[in-house]
Order: structure tokens, then C-alpha cells, then sequence
């Protein structure tokens, strides 16, 4: 994609909607006159007072205790330098997304108009009361030094400048797991850092306080080796500085155990790293360039330990591994400061865990069978869910060892519960998906591409490397729509199907043999050829394409009849279903059927849950079925619920491994406490139900939409279950977001049945 495209898209991103990446959103009732009474005037007295009285309370009647401020001055900014605050705060705002999505924190960014550290430090002091915990971002050095350090000095809150400690934080746990890889001592081994800035002062700090000598140091800024013969360092440097008869990097490499760069793409060649010591630990962290490109590195060294900044090779050093859950364990232990006791217990969590065993979730997300530790896995994968549960604690327990926590957690087993409750799977789900699915892109057939939407997001599944393309229509409208609309799709493939009067012919013939006895002659097997569902739908029968997107411009009936007609359903499946993913805050939940089936029998009803089941288990989701109803559990023989009931009669006896139950109520299923409470009996009561099979397509289809409209949850899907090969159909109108979405989920679909075979 043409770096014209890519500001465009930025551009799009930040600005259409909502401006911006956050919002507030009010935690408390607000409907009622009353509600508006206790929340301001004059209910509001009552918590002032309380808190006048004692400003701990603070803490218990406000949002302080889950509210970190992300604070800069545009001064150092990653890769743009001194941009100023304004310019700052789009970071300043993907920061605080961080920071929610990872680890459920509020943030408010704060961009400061100064440079000065006195009138800076004078305005953070200011705010502060405000924020349980204070992230300093993107603030140039040395005056960074000083600032964290006079604001951990004069308040009593957390504070951290990540792009200090991040960096260090995660970069030192994955040199203890490199080190024991290579079966080097951290007391012996030389380290080069390429880069003096903030960061790499910081790490090298962090790697003194781990057991590294400093004297088996040497740094690098642009000018060369900081060395004591030079005039121009600050104090940070002068404590780097080297008696070693070296004054360039080049020099600074032969022999060396480790290189950190920290400085800038394309400035170390293979002959540098050719002379390194054996099994040499190289993290090449400048993005988006890194010092040496992981490929030429692997080619001059096969024998090394390679870490990048990036997502595409081994050993990503990503500072969202850190800093989401750093601030959740000093918040959630009240800790007066981020102190070294905290930082190292961060470290040591974050290595140990890459040595325990993955699970599926993150296997599946990065498309490997078994990610196991050793030198292509140093570092936990960004996208793991047990981070929030790892690090957090062990920061809270280094904060309670350090006397700094002035709210010791007394009950651990039940903290490390309320982790993983406070981020559902919401936030994972299609991360993960679309990160298994980059593994390996399929090829795509849109059978709809003259349209904005389809081309829009054509687009963005080939840049994004979720999917390979191949687009339907008329070739002059598709690339007069490209033209116009600034859109890069480069070589991908657009077949217009009227004009491919062979390949329709050899189609023709196939499809009559399929439907000869069904009504179809062979002259309009041949002729609905060019109708472009059914080209694609060939296509994918063929095997010239591995999954089919459709429906944003018909209905959905016509839309499915090409795919059942040619592709077929799954050997023993008479009804396919559709299958709706309804992500929400406490996790995904799962609908069906909300699309096909009118008003199931309670056989039928048996095989949507049956392949349901099995399509919740695709995304490593053990299934915990409700069949609907109005009634609960045989308080009614009403036809409606008594085929609900006689379902799970039937789903029990057959398929005895499921977790399913039915008949009950939506309230009930979905809400453990209503359902321990009353019907203990069901295997689930404990958690609730994450899938919700209906009793016919009106509640279903009904139900998603209200949900989906109402903003309680975002809707993916339709999924078609139950064809023999992956054929998606869109919902009439689908935005691109969801086009993206289904053809993300369509390309892990292909990847799946291909496993499979």
C-alpha cells in the first residue's frame, strides 16, 4: 500500500464518526430524575462531604482509583520527534485505548503546552489529585530524568514515563529467557546499545539492576561510542561512558554477547554481526525499520537470538505486554509509587511466563500448533490472554513486599478472578481471529465488487495480509470506482464473468451435472454462468478460490441459493443455519439461528445446535448452550417450548459431551446468579450461557438487531453453518467494518476446514 493510501486511511480512521479514538461513558443510571439528583445536585454533597472529611475516600466514591492520566508535551513523539501537544494527542489517545482494552484502566490524555521542567512538573502536581496513577509519554530526554523524578519524589502516586521503563521492562525479560537459550551468565556477558536516548538508558539501567556489569556495557549515540574522552555528554551519558579502546559501533560489535538497538533502521550489516560472539542476542527494536532486518540478521548468524518491535517475525518487544498491566497492579494495591521492587517483579513475571504452556487461544491467534519456548519464543505473544492475570499480580506483590501498597491484597485467587473478569473476550476475540488468519490468507472471491464497500474493504483484508482477493464484476466499473475513490488494490485479480465465455462453459457443464435432474438445462446451467454468485460459487467448488463473499446488494435468499446449489451442505446436514457473533463487554455470546430457519422442529433444532457447537469451538470457545424460550424448564407445555425441551431431550441423549440445557429464559441463561439461585441443576449455572439457540428466526433474527441497534453489543456475522465449503453471505447493507470482519472469519473458516482434510 503507497504511503499516500496509508496517510488517507489514518486520516479516515481518526476523523469519520466520532472524532477521535475515546470517549466518556457514564457508569451510573441516569434515566430518572432521581438518578440525575443523587449523581449531581443535590446527592453529590454527600460524597464531597465524606471525601472533605477524609480524602481517602476519594478512593471509594469517585472514579480516581481507575483513572491514570497520559501526559506529555509533544516533545519526543516516536519516530515524528518534537511535534508539539497538539500534534501529540492522536498518540496520547491510542495510549489511553491501550490501556482500556488491555487492562480495563480509564485514562484521560492530558497534552501540556511546556517545556519547561519546573512549570511542567508545577502543572502535573496540579492535576494530580485527580488521577489515581500518572503515565508520562513521549517527553524528550534528559529532561524526562528529571521530570519522573521530581513528580515520584512529591507525590504519592503511581508514575511511570513508559518510554523508559516499558521498553526496558519488556526488553529485559527477554533478555533473561535469551540469555538461558543461549546458556550465557548475565554477569558475563558485553552488551552493546545502539542509541542513548530515554529508552535505551533506561534499559541498560534495568539491566545493571538484573546483574549485568556495567563495565561489559558500551553505548552508542549518533556520534559513536559514548567514551570517556568526550566532551559532550550529559550526566545520563557520562555514567555510560567506556574506557574500552572503541569508538564505533562496528568496533563496539566484535565479540559482543548482546546488541539492543534503540536508535534507527538499516545501520548494522551482516560483516557486524558476523563478528559477534557465538549465539550471539540481537533485539533490533527501531520501527518500523529495525537496525538489521530479522531476515539478513538470521542469514549472517542462524546461530543467534533475534528480538524486532514487529508483529511479523519472533520475539515481538511490544510495550503493551508491560504498561497496561504495570498501572493495573500499582492501582489496584493503592501503591504510592512505581518503585525497582515493582519494575523487576514485572520482569521476572513476564519472562517466567513464556516458559509455561501456551494456550489455544493464543496457538490459534498465531496459527501454530504448539508455540513453546525457546528462541523463536522468548517473550509472550502480545495478543495472550493471561497477561492481565501474570503481571498485574506480581506487580501488586511487589509493591506490598516494597511497603508501598497501602491496599494489600489479603484474598489472591479471588483478585486473580476479578482480572480476568474485568476484560471479557470482547476485546480479543477478532484480534485473535484476524491474527490466526494472517498466518495464512486465503483467496477470497467478492462476488459483488462494483461496489464502494466491497472494494473499500477488499482493500483493507490485502493490505492487512488477512486475505488474497479476487473480485467479480465489470472490470471497467470496478477500476473506474478505485480510481475515484483513491483506493490500491495493486495486481489483485478481477474476472468479469460475461467476458470468461470458456471458463463459463467448463462451468455450465459441472453445474449440470449437478442439477440436470432439478430443473436446470444445459443451455442455462451454461447461461447462469453469468450471474457472478454462481461464477463464484464455481470458483470456489473448483478450487480456483477458497471462500465466497456475497449479499451486501441482494437478499439473502438469493444470496444462498447459488452456494446451496452448487457447494452443498455438510455430508449429513439437511438445514444449514446462520450464526451470529454479539460481542459485548462480558464476552462474546452467540446466536442462531437468526437468519434461514422460519420455525425450526425440535430435530432441527438439535442440528443447529449441533453446528453451532462446533462453529463457538472454532474460536477455542467451549460452547455453554441455552435453548430460549418465554418459559423455564417445563412450567409450560406450549408447543413453542415444549420443542425447546424436547431438543435438549434429544441433544442430551445423543450428543451427552455438550454443555446444554433449555428450556429457559434469556434473563435466566444469561445470568449465573438468577440461575445458581434457581435452577442449580443446569451445568452451567455457575457461568451462564455464552450460546443462545432460538426457538424460531423471529426471536432470533429480533433479538441481534435490538441488541445491535441499541449499542448494547457490536454484531459480526451472519456465519453460514453447515455448507461444505466456506460460503458467507453479508447482511443486506453491511458497513465495511463488518464486510472486514466476515471475510476475516470466512479466511479462519477456510483454514480450519483445510486442517481438517
Amino acid at each position: 500500500m503507497s504511503k499516500s493510501k496509508i496517510k488517507q486511511e489514518a486520516l479516515d480512521y481518526h476523523s469519520q464518526g466520532r472524532p477521535g479514538k475515546i470517549e466518556v461513558i457514564p457508569s451510573k443510571p441516569y434515566s430518572t430524575q432521581r438518578d440525575l439528583s443523587l449523581a449531581y445536585s443535590p446527592g453529590v454533597a454527600e460524597p464531597c462531604l465524606e471525601i472533605a472529611k477524609n480524602k481517602e475516600d476519594v478512593y471509594k466514591y469517585t472514579a480516581k482509583a481507575n483513572l491514570v492520566a497520559v501526559i506529555s508535551n509533544g516533545t519526543a513523539v516516536l519516530g515524528l520527534g518534537n511535534i508539539g501537544p497538539e500534534a501529540s494527542k492522536p498518540v496520547m489517545e491510542g495510549k489511553g485505548l491501550l490501556f482500556k482494552i488491555f487492562a480495563d484502566i480509564d485514562v484521560f490524555d492530558i497534552e501540556v503546552d511546556e517545556t519547561d521542567v519546573d512549570k511542567f512538573v508545577a502543572c502535573v502536581k496540579a492535576i494530580a489529585p485527580t488521577f489515581g496513577g500518572i503515565n508520562l509519554e513521549d517527553i524528550k530526554a534528559p529532561e524526562c530524568f528529571e521530570i519522573e523524578r521530581r513528580l515520584k519524589e512529591e507525590l504519592n502516586i503511581p508514575i511511570m514515563h513508559d518510554d523508559q521503563h516499558g521498553t526496558a521492562i519488556i526488553s529485559a525479560a527477554a533478555l533473561l529467557n535469551a540469555l538461558e537459550v543461549a546458556g550465557k551468565k548475565i554477569e558475563k556477558v558485553k552488551i552493546v546499545v545502539s542509541g542513548a536516548g530515554a529508552s535505551a538508558i533506561s534499559c541498560a539501567r534495568l539491566y545493571i539492576a538484573l546483574g549485568v556489569k556495567k563495565e561489559n556495557i558500551v553505548m552508542c549515540d549518533s556520534t559513536g561510542v559514548l567514551h570517556v574522552d568526550r566532551t559532550d555528554l550529559d550526566d545520563n551519558k557520562k555514567y555510560f561512558a567506556t574506557t574500552k579502546k572503541v569508538h564505533t559501533l562496528t568496533d563496539a560489535l566484535k565479540d559482543a554477547d548482546v546488541f539492543l538497538g534503540l536508535s534507527k533502521g538499516n545501520i548494522v550489516s551482516k560483516e557486524m554481526i558476523k563478528a559477534m560472539a557465538k549465539h550471539p542476542i540481537i533485539f533490533a527494536l527501531a520501527n518500523p525499520d529495525p537496525e538489521i532486518g530479522y531476515n539478513e540478521a538470521m542469514e549472517a548468524r542462524p546461530d543467534a537470538i533475534i528480538a524486532t518491535g514487529r508483529s511479523d517475525y519472533p520475539n515481538q518487544v511490544n510495550n503493551v505486554l508491560g504498561f497496561p498491566f504495570i498501572f493495573r497492579g500499582a492501582l489496584d494495591v493503592r501503591a504510592t509509587q512505581i518503585n525497582e521492587a515493582m519494575k523487576l517483579a514485572a520482569v521476572k513475571a513476564i519472562a517466567d511466563l513464556a516458559k509455561e504452556p501456551v494456550p489455544e487461544i493464543v496457538n490459534l491467534a498465531y496459527n501454530q500448533k504448539n508455540i513453546t519456548f525457546g528462541k523463536d519464543y522468548i517473550i509472550p505473544k502480545p495478543l495472550d490472554p493471561r497477561l492481565i492475570a501474570t503481571v498485574a499480580p506480581a506487580v501488586a506483590k511487589g509493591a506490598m513486599d516494597s511497603g508501598v501498597a497501602q491496599l494489600p491484597i489479603k484474598n489472591w485467587p479471588a483478585y486473580i478472578e476479578e482480572l480476568q473478569k474485568r476484560l471479557g473476550l470482547d476485546n480479543k476475540l477478532m484480534r485473535v481471529v484476524t491474527s490466526k488468519a494472517k498466518q495464512n490468507p486465503q483467496r477470497v472471491v467478492f462476488a459483488e465488487a462494483d461496489t464502494y464497500k466491497i472494494l473499500k474493504a477488499a482493500q483493507i483484508v490485502r493490505d492487512e495480509g488477512i486475505a488474497k482477493p479476487i473480485l467479480l464484476g465489470n472490470v471497467y466499473k470496478i477500476n473506474k470506482l478505485i480510481e475515484e475513490n483513491n483506493l490500491d488494490l495493486g495486481d489483485t485479480i478481477i474476472i468479469d464473468p460475461r467476458l470468461e465465455e470458456e471458463k463459463r462453459h467448463v462451468f455450465g457443464e459441472l453445474f449440470f451435472k449437478k442439477r440436470k435432474r432439478r430443473g436446470f438445462t444445459l443451455y442455462e446451467a451454461k447461461k447462469i454462468m453469468n450471474e457472478r454468485n454462481y461464477y463464484g460459487a464455481m470458483m470456489l467448488e473448483t478450487g480456483e478460490a477458497d471462500a465466497l463473499i456475497s449479499g451486501l446488494t441482494r437478499k439473502y435468499s438469493d444470496t444462498i441459493r447459488p452456494g446451496l446449489q452448487i457447494i452443498g451442505t455438510q455430508d449429513e446436514v439437511k438445514k444449514v443455519a446462520g450464526m451470529y457473533i454479539l460481542v459485548t463487554k462480558k464476552g462474546p455470546v452467540f446466536f442462531a439461528d437468526t437468519t434461514i430457519n422460519v420455525n425450526p422442529t425440535a430435530e432441527e433444532l438439535v442440528e443447529i445446535t449441533v453446528l453451532t457447537a462446533w462453529a463457538v469451538q472454532q474460536f477455542n470457545i467451549k460452547p455453554r448452550i441455552a435453548l430460549l424460550s418465554y418459559s423455564n424448564f417445563g412450567a409450560t407445555d406450549e408447543e413453542s417450548a415444549k420443542k425447546m425441551r424436547d431438543a435438549v431431550s434429544i441433544l442430551h441423549k445423543n450428543y451427552p459431551g455438550l454443555a446444554v440445557d433449555g428450556e429457559m429464559q434469556a434473563n435466566i441463561a444469561l445470568n449465573p446468579q438468577l440461575l445458581s439461585d434457581n435452577f442449580p441443576f443446569c451445568e452451567f449455572a455457575a457461568e451462564g450461557a455464552n450460546t443462545l439457540i432460538f426457538p424460531n428466526l423471529h426471536a432470533g433474527n429480533i433479538a441481534y438487531k435490538l441488541l445491535q441497534e441499541m449499542g448494547a453489543a457490536e454484531a459480526i456475522g451472519p456465519i453460514l453453518l453447515g455448507m461444505k465449503k466456506p460460503v458467507h453471505i453479508l447482511q443486506l447493507g453491511s458497513s465495511v467494518r463488518e464486510i472486514v470482519d466476515m471475510v476475516t472469519i470466512a479466511v479462519v473458516d477456510a483454514q480450519s476446514r483445510k486442517g481438517r482434510n
